[in-house]
């Protein structure tokens, strides 16, 4: 993994391009995230310039206007970043509706903190504006979308924000530091929707601030763990857009309830056999026994009810004349409609 570190002015009150830097190594200590300074930057004649007596600073110049990020290999620890699919949907529409020239969007994400992770379960996207010089974010726009956010989900808090793209850049930083207003160490998401490594990379990442005692330089963004997780419900949609990956039209119709049940059961089907080849296989000495797998199996075994098939069936042909009895109501019901619109016309 690594861990990339923007450097940016010492003001934090005032939103201007990264100029400023330090010259730091990685301390030789058992934390991750440790630096030890090696000096300070040291403005030159020009304004806006900087010099650097590191090797570091040698082997990635410092352009004009923009600041420097340093990359270092890194362990990924803090909390577990769980993303569900509703928000990459979002983050991905948000993108192709964007405005015209716009080379990439921002937002909020949403969600719920524990102890060992953080669940992403909703986002929304904030209007925005940049240039190589600076960046503007309608933060008023932002603040009234999470009042109505919250709502309809008062569970929800701010969590940190999203952006399209591979890179983290200066104006990321500025962005950063309002969202951290928001919200206690909040994360940033990227969304790689240019597909620069053939698939979409989801990364997260939260930030800390460097430099010397009394004087902050530079801003270190380190890598988080992205799981992705869902819902039952959401499974549903996940599986119909996974089918859409087969079909030449990219497309796929909606299957009535019976089908949909139909292929359930015939997925159950397949999972079950897969199931018992495993056990055989087990059982016969083919297989290595892996623990893990026979304690997940045995929990699967003791949730499924006890019920004989004489009781079972009962249950099935009860249900069945249940929703025979409202078919027949409702067919009753258009006829009495039907009825009632002529008698009305005569």
């Amino acid at each position: 993994m690594v861990c990339v570190v923007t450097t940016w002015p010492n003001s934090s009150d005032t939103l201007k391009t990264p100029v400023e830097a330090v010259d730091f190594v990685a301390a030789s200590s058992s934390s991750p995230s440790a630096f030890s300074s090696t000096g300070s930057a040291r403005e030159s004649g020009r304004e806006g310039k900087t010099e650097f007596s590191s090797a570091i600073a040698a082997a990635y110049p410092l352009t004009a206007g923009v600041g420097r990020a340093f990359f270092f290999k890194m362990s990924v620890f803090g909390p577990v970043v769980k993303i569900h699919p509703v928000v990459l949907a979002s983050i991905c529409d948000s993108y192709e509706r964007r405005n015209e020239g716009a080379s990439r969007v921002i937002g909020t994400i949403l969600g719920t903190i524990d102890k060992h992770s953080i669940e992403v379960t909703n986002c929304f996207s904030v209007p925005h504006n940049e240039s190589e010089d600076e960046v503007a974010v309608d933060m008023e726009f932002a603040k009234n979308m999470y009042e109505l956010h919250k709502r309809v989900s008062p569970t929800e808090v701010i969590i940190g924000w999203y952006a399209t793209g591979f890179d983290i850049t200066e104006h990321s930083v500025l962005i950063h530091e309002y969202y951290s207003r928001e919200a206690t160490n909040p994360i940033h998401l990227t969304v790689d929707t240019a597909l620069q490594s053939g698939k979409m990379n989801i990364r997260a990442y939260v930030s800390a601030q460097m430099g010397v005692p009394g004087k902050t330089v530079g801003v270190m963004f380190t890598p988080l763990s992205v799981k992705y997780i869902y819902y039952d419900t959401e499974r549903i949609g996940v599986d119909l857009l996974q089918r859409t990956r087969v079909t030449p039209s990219r497309t796929k119709g909606l299957t009535s309830d019976l089908s949909q049940v139909g292929s359930a059961a015939s997925r159950i089907q397949d999972m079950l056999t897969t199931v018992l080849a495993y056990i055989e296989d087990v059982l016969s000495g083919k297989v290595t026994a892996d623990n893990s797998v026979g304690r997940f199996l045995m929990d699967l075994v003791n949730k499924v009810p006890t019920i004989t098939a004489e009781d079972f069936e009962n249950m099935l042909n009860s249900n069945i004349n249940d929703l025979l009895m409202v078919t027949y109501l409702s067919n009753l019901t258009q006829a009495q409609i039907a009825l009632n619109e002529k008698l009305v016309l005569l």
